[in-house]
C-alpha cells in the first residue's frame, strides 16, 4: 500500500500542452513560431517587443488562452489515477482575477483537484511550503530548480525547448506524461 502523497502540480505548460500559446501569438504579432523556437521563457524578445507590451497582451487575451487551453497528452488519465490515492495540489502564477477562468476549465472537465492557488507571480515557495508537498511539477526551469533546492523533494521538469538548462539531480526531466507517470509510480512503490 503506498502512502499518501501531497502532489503539486503547476498548470500551464505542465497539465496544459506546452504549445498552448504559440497559435493565439502567431495570429497577434504576425509569427510562425513552433514549439521549438520557443528556447526561452520569457517571450519577449522571441516576439521583441518590450514587457509592458507583453503584460497588455496577456491582459487582453489570458482569459481566452486559458478557458480554450489543451490538456497535456496522458496528462488527464494519470491525474485521475493519481487522484483516487494522493492529494493533487495545483499552484500556478496566474493572477487572482483568473480564478473563476481555472475552476470552469477544471471542472469542465472533469478534472481532478483537492486545491487550486493562483499565486500571481512565478515564485511558488511560500504556496509549496504552507502545502507541505512531496513532489511538484514545473515546467518553467528556474522554478523546477529553486523547489528542488529549497524543499529537497523530486521536482517533474516537463521537457520543453525553453527549459533545457542543467538542473540538479533531483529535477527529473520527463519529455512526456507517460514518462513522468513511469518515474513517479517507481517513486511511490519505494
Amino acid at each position: 500500500m503506498t502512502t499518501k502523497k501531497r502532489i503539486g502540480l503547476d498548470i500551464d505548460g505542465t497539465i496544459t500542452a506546452p504549445d498552448t500559446f504559440i497559435p493565439y501569438l502567431n495570429k497577434h504579432f504576425n509569427k510562425s513560431l513552433t514549439l521549438d523556437d520557443i528556447v526561452e521563457y520569457d517571450l519577449t524578445n522571441i516576439l521583441e517587443i518590450s514587457e509592458q507590451q507583453f503584460w497588455e497582451w496577456m491582459g487582453k487575451h489570458e482569459g481566452i488562452i486559458y478557458e480554450q487551453a489543451r490538456l497535456a497528452e496522458y496528462a488527464e488519465q494519470t491525474l485521475h489515477e493519481w487522484t483516487e490515492q494522493h492529494d493533487l495540489i495545483y499552484i500556478t502564477a496566474r493572477r487572482e482575477h483568473l480564478a473563476s477562468v481555472t475552476k470552469k476549465w477544471f471542472t469542465s472537465r472533469s478534472l481532478p483537484f483537492d486545491h487550486i492557488e493562483l499565486v500571481g507571480k512565478h515564485d511558488k515557495i511560500e504556496a509549496i511550503r504552507s502545502h507541505r508537498l512531496d513532489i511538484f511539477f514545473e515546467d518553467k526551469h528556474d522554478n523546477a530548480v529553486a523547489i528542488a533546492e529549497e524543499f529537497k523533494i523530486p521536482v517533474i521538469l516537463m521537457d520543453t525547448p525553453y527549459n533545457r538548462l542543467p538542473v540538479p539531480c533531483n529535477v527529473i526531466r520527463a519529455t512526456n506524461w507517460l514518462e513522468a507517470k513511469a518515474w513517479v509510480d517507481k517513486w511511490l512503490a519505494e
